[in-house]
């Protein structure tokens, strides 16, 4: 090949000019780019580097010790990790705080129901565990579905009602089968309420326990009540606040408000105000109402007070809907005839 052939060969694909031969003059093609590519290399290999919190000594951070709690530091070995136990401690404890209020503080989605879209409403009775699905539904589509088809559907699935309680559990029971958190919960429930079931308050909670760890938030909620009202286990505050923040975590409003109760009543005031101010704007009129209170008594601002009141009636108008609306009359209509 002629000095030419290979001149013409070294040209860029898709230069719109004539390019030079002249490698060092070339910036565009990657063969004569060894300089950025090796910083770029070399950029990278630092970025996996760490550095012992103990002795100092560099390390590959994926295959370092990390502390178990917060995470934040690593270790060339689990020698130095211990070593180094005592004067991580504060610090690490201070982490650990953190991580946990920017999850507690953290907003949630609010659950939705899976037909209509819009969010649940809070209070009780206003959305069904339908056993057949596993799924919640509004009370609006539930009444939707019996006035457009004529018959008692589920308005997910279409399918007809349990004949019996024993059919309901052992439809329950398949869906547990598949790990659904809102079974496990359900059938708590009946233990614990003793509802077509021997009353059980300890088979219940460990059902609960497992409900939340499936991600069931109104499970870890009811382990917070349970702890709080001693039903079936010792009265124990401390276990109350742990299952109300978890279930806080995982969406639950009124676990929120539970949560701004009892750090008010610990004197953490602040914490309180920041926990009723977010159930608030997530629509609980009770939180809400603790809000007012705290404007009134001078603790919160005009304009935060007016900003979580806009939240507070945006949040309520979605949860309604002509549906649920219809719902409601015709349960209380229902209800004024003597049935419950």
């Amino acid at each position: 090949m002629s000095a030419a052939d290979d001149n013409k060969n070294h040209q860029c694909i898709g230069s719109s000019e004539e390019i030079t031969s002249n490698k060092n003059e070339c910036t565009s093609c990657e063969q004569n780019n060894v300089e950025n590519i090796t910083e770029g290399i070399n950029s990278t290999i630092l970025d996996d580097m760490s550095t012992c919190a103990a002795c100092g000594k560099e390390g590959n951070r994926d295959n370092m010790n990390t502390c178990n709690k917060c995470k934040s530091v690593k270790y060339c070995n689990a020698a130095c990790k211990k070593k180094h136990r005592s004067k991580h401690k504060k610090a690490c404890d201070r982490r650990v705080a953190e991580l946990h209020d920017e999850k507690l503080f953290k907003e949630v989605d609010p659950e939705e129901c899976p037909i209509c879209f819009l969010p649940l409403p809070l209070e009780t009775k206003t959305s069904c565990f339908k056993s057949c699905c596993g799924k919640r539904i509004c009370v609006g589509c539930l009444y939707a579905m019996k006035v457009s088809e004529g018959k008692d559907l589920c308005a997910f699935c279409r399918t007809p009602p349990a004949s019996s309680f024993e059919e309901e559990i052992e439809r329950t029971k398949k869906l547990m089968e598949k790990e659904n958190g809102g079974a496990f919960s359900f059938l708590a429930g009946c233990y614990e309420d003793g509802n077509g079931l021997p009353q059980d308050y300890q088979k219940a909670l460990e059902l609960f326990l497992k409900a939340g760890e499936l991600g069931c938030a109104t499970a870890y909620f009811n382990l917070g009540n349970s702890y709080y009202n001693g039903t079936g286990v010792e009265v124990d505050k401390r276990k109350a606040k742990h299952y109300f923040e978890l279930a806080a975590m995982n969406g639950n409003i009124k676990a929120r408000h539970n949560l701004g109760c009892l750090e008010g009543q610990a004197g953490n005031h602040d914490r309180a105000i920041k926990l009723f101010v977010m159930a608030a704007r997530a629509g609980d009129k009770t939180s809400m109402d603790m809000v007012m209170k705290g404007f009134k008594a001078g603790v919160i601002t005009k304009d935060e007070y007016a900003d979580t009141l806009r939240a507070f009636h945006k949040r309520q108008k979605e949860m309604k809907s002509d549906d649920r609306d219809s719902a409601a009359a015709y349960s209380a209509a229902f209800r004024s005839l003597g049935h419950n």
